[in-house]
């Protein structure tokens, strides 16, 4: 490692090409830097400064002993602040997981309140579907999940409180011939046609709801995707109530009462009580909020 000192000399030589120059930028005599800049190499037995030309500059040797020294100097400057920051409660980073049923915009206005903290933390935003989202839990891949669904697994140490209920709508194009179809639709009637579902992103086993058994599917990506699928007709299923409720009212998309009606989902935040920093209460006391709770659960509805 070089001192403050010698990395400075090291960039006063290189951007003045003059003992003299460097010298008095530094607030030093010429005598001083020079004796400081012969020890350097005699450190190091090589030859940092070409002194052959009327201009001084830094050999190879030099180049690569300034740039290193430099980056090996700001990592133990950030080093030293992680230290601190751990030291003072906060986590070294903290990954949060969504359901992909929350919109990531719904969360904006909360990273920017917490960037004003200046805690350090590298925040890591993620999505799951579905089970997915309790395995990263679960498998320590997530430190706090948001939007889970179904009831919370057995993991240990495990700590959660209910977000807020989902409604749903059963919805198709009004081109589906479901469209046509007397209500309520049973079950056997709506096996006959293509049901849109996102993706289980489980490793384990995946799941998915309201689908009959031997139903042919579509597996999407996204909520957003199995919306504008449906929107085109290609398939049915059940929509969350407000991000289909633009499309609803416009006509793009109607509504079926069913013979089974969906119960509302209840949506969870989860965590491991032995992974608890200043951060996670931070975001814990965020969510628990009922503004944010019901902004995250409604999200925005689908335009056009």
């Amino acid at each position: 490692m070089l001192s403050e000192d010698e990395l400075a000399l090291l960039e006063a030589i290189r951007e003045t090409g003059s003992l003299s120059r460097a010298a008095t930028r530094l607030g030093r005599a010429p005598s001083t830097v020079s004796h400081a800049a012969r020890q350097l190499e005699a450190r190091f037995d090589a030859l940092l400064f070409d002194r052959r030309r009327y201009r001084l500059q830094l050999t190879p040797a030099g180049h690569l002993l300034a740039q290193e020294a430099a980056r090996l100097m700001h990592d133990v400057a950030r080093l030293t602040r992680r230290v601190k920051q751990v030291a003072g409660g906060w986590e070294d980073r903290l990954h949060i997981v969504t359901d992909e049923i929350l919109e990531f915009d719904t969360l904006l206005p909360v990273i920017r309140a917490f960037d004003k903290l200046e805690s350090g933390v590298s925040l890591r935003i993620t999505h799951e579907v579905l089970g997915g989202t309790w395995e990263a839990l679960r498998e320590g891949r997530a430190d706090l999940i948001v939007g889970a669904t179904n009831e919370p697994p057995a993991i240990p140490q495990l700590r959660w409180f209910e977000l807020g209920r989902m409604e749903w709508v059963f919805a198709m194009s009004p081109r589906h011939p479901l469209a046509r179809a007397a209500e309520p639709l049973t079950q056997e009637v709506v096996g006959a046609h293509r049901s849109i579902v996102v993706a289980d992103s489980a490793r384990s086993a995946s799941r998915g709801y309201g689908v009959v058994g031997g139903q042919a599917t579509l597996a999407v990506p996204s909520m957003e995707a199995k919306i504008h699928a449906q929107r085109d007709g290609l398939g049915v299923g059940w929509l969350p109530r407000h991000r289909a409720s633009a499309l609803l009212k416009s006509g793009a998309l109607v509504e079926k009462a069913m013979a089974d009606p969906r119960e509302p989902n209840v949506l969870y935040a989860a965590w491991r009580g032995d992974h608890e920093g200043r951060a996670l209460a931070w975001w814990l006391e965020q969510i628990r909020q009922p503004r944010l709770a019901k902004r995250l659960i409604d999200g925005v509805p689908v335009a056009g």
